[in-house]
């Protein structure tokens, strides 16, 4: 997830405004920045395992996304009607004709996915956070994908600022996407932060 341990949170200059700092700080540090219920986010550049879980997503999303769709990374969302507040998912899967749109900000009613893969060492709280900002947007599926545990939740059915429904599981689960997505993916060859084994089989049920 884009919301790292690391990251500095500063409060709301004034309405409005906090898009142009972001940029600004963005060309000045290299930082990933989002702006997440009216603060500042920062993040360091994700890190190898980071990269590779979502590597590994993308390319199986490519082969069995629906027609019309595509998976994008370094794409944003606003939430509508809000001065401020966009993110950057890790990945986002939006209609094809994303590519040929000129603005820098993707409407959140035309996303069909977002992915988030949590940083080594972020807080519950900022996940937190980050889950309800979907839900307020309406962003119909939310994959949450955590390398520290080995583990991921999905979740659907925004309403009233959070979702209603939330799976659970672990890599070697596969991920069962709702319809109209309706496809699996695989999780048993995401790396994990550190040097501990993958959870896998008799262990992954313990």
């Amino acid at each position: 997830m884009s919301v790292s341990p690391g990251a500095w949170m500063y409060p709301r200059p004034r309405p409005g405004n906090l898009r142009e700092i972001a940029e600004k700080i963005e060309d000045a540090t290299g930082l990933r920045v989002q702006i997440v219920g009216g603060k500042l986010v920062m993040s360091p550049t994700p890190r190898g395992k980071h990269a590779g879980v979502v590597w590994q997503l993308r390319q199986q999303l490519d082969g069995i996304l629906p027609e019309g769709l595509g998976a994008f990374e370094m794409s944003s969302i606003a939430l509508p009607e809000d001065p401020d507040d966009y993110v950057t998912p890790d990945l986002i899967v939006l209609p094809l004709d994303w590519m040929d749109d000129d603005d820098w900000l993707a409407a959140p009613e035309d996303a069909a996915l977002a992915v988030e893969v949590i940083s080594s060492s972020e807080k519950s709280r900022e996940i937190r956070d980050k889950a309800d900002w979907y839900a307020v947007a309406r962003v119909p599926v939310l994959l949450v994908i955590d390398p520290r545990k080995g583990t991921w939740a999905l979740h659907t059915r925004p309403d009233n600022g959070a979702y209603q429904d939330v799976l659970p599981g672990k890599f070697g689960e596969p991920v069962p996407f709702p319809a109209p997505l309706g496809f699996e993916v695989a999780t048993d060859r995401f790396p994990l932060y550190g040097d501990s084994p993958r959870v896998r089989g008799s262990t992954a049920g313990s």
